[in-house]
């Protein structure tokens, strides 16, 4: 029987969000029902509500979850009611050609629940990045659930959901970052974050926190970095430079998502360098390079997708790590809140106030 819930909706561009009444169908074949306990406040939540992402409004928010199965449909094995599970917006099809040669990091067919959810007047909403976690329950595809140890606090092990893993991947799995390396990390919110606390796991020598807020850059000294650099107030590619030993860095993570930005961390690596593109950009940004200057400098530009993660090998790996006390991902919780706060915690994200906002159910 069909469940009616609260949920956070963005009715439509940018409009403030609210808390509605939710019909949470029965899961079909291939889908669970989870009951969240807590999810982060991403930025692309916030890229949603302004329609940065796409027009498809009303929007369910929320995709950086942790919570319990509560029901399965036909054919779900792998996890079931009463399972503690990280919810994943690329659930690995396992037949695609990138998942048939072995990558499938790379799925190019990953799925969401097949059944819609819907307001209480049968209006559809499109779940955020398939998930739509800032409900009381949701309805995934039951590859969308990735079980871990369930002694971890679920603000933290939400995080693993999107954000955090993006950065941690976009060093390790994307960036390869490896023993000694030197790394820079442009935008140090919470994925750039991640980024250099990827960084510091991988053994990197050298970890550079590139941002224009000296607040952020302070917690990106407690992350990890060994220097900043407050781009607002310095050349960050000349700096990085200098740092360096005049070269550049071994492996430049850009973590905004701006042409500007990206350009810094083209010209901030070494000859033969990497470039990770972890930042989301808008539709209409472009970006210009001089092609004799992609092939002069060698080396590799790549995007990083979900930090090219696969979620049931990376969140219990990361969560072991966490209780071994290797990485501490409670260190980017900055405050926990409710469904009917979420909006505040977009202003606060707006103006640098928080790493990030965890809804607590």
């Amino acid at each position: 029987m069909p469940q009616h819930v609260q949920g956070v909706v963005a009715p439509g561009r940018n409009e403030p969000v609210r808390v509605e009444t939710i019909v949470i169908p029965d899961p079909g074949p291939g889908e669970a029902v989870v009951k969240i306990q807590a999810c982060g406040v991403c930025h692309t939540d916030l890229h949603y509500k302004q329609g940065a992402i796409n027009d498809e409004f009303p929007f369910l928010l929320g995709h950086e979850a942790a919570g319990t199965v509560e029901s399965v449909g036909e054919g779900v094995t792998d996890v079931a009611p009463g399972d503690f599970v990280i919810l994943n917006w690329r659930a690995v099809c396992g037949q695609c050609r990138a998942c048939l040669r072995g990558r499938p990091w790379y799925c190019f067919d990953t799925h969401n629940a097949r059944q819609k959810m819907t307001l209480l007047d049968g209006t559809e909403l499109s779940p955020a990045l398939g998930i739509g976690a800032f409900a009381e329950k949701t309805l995934v595809a039951a590859g969308q659930c990735t079980k871990v140890d369930p002694a971890v606090a679920p603000e933290v092990a939400g995080l693993l959901g999107c954000g955090v893993m993006a950065g941690i991947g976009a060093a390790i799995n994307t960036g390869n970052v490896g023993r000694g390396d030197s790394v820079a990390v442009i935008g140090c919110g919470g994925v750039g974050d991640a980024a250099i606390v990827g960084s510091r796991l991988a053994g990197a020598a050298r970890i550079i926190a590139v941002d224009i807020d000296d607040r952020k850059l302070e917690t990106a000294k407690t992350m990890g970095a060994t220097h900043t650099v407050n781009s607002r107030a310095t050349d960050p590619v000349e700096a990085i430079r200098e740092l360096t030993g005049g070269f550049g860095a071994d492996v430049v993570i850009e973590a905004v998502g701006r042409p500007d930005t990206y350009q810094q961390a083209f010209y901030a690596r070494d000859l033969a360098g990497t470039v990770v593109l972890v930042g989301v950009p808008t539709p209409e940004m472009k970006l210009e390079l001089p092609l004799l200057d992609v092939f002069g400098r060698g080396g590799a530009l790549k995007s990083s997708w979900y930090g090219d993660c696969l979620p049931s090998r990376d969140f219990p790996m990361l969560i072991d790590l966490h209780q071994q006390g290797r990485i501490d991902l409670a260190a980017f919780v900055t405050e926990t809140i409710g469904l009917g706060d979420v909006e505040k915690a977009f202003a606060r994200m707006h103006e640098g106030d928080v790493l990030r906002s965890v809804v607590v159910l």
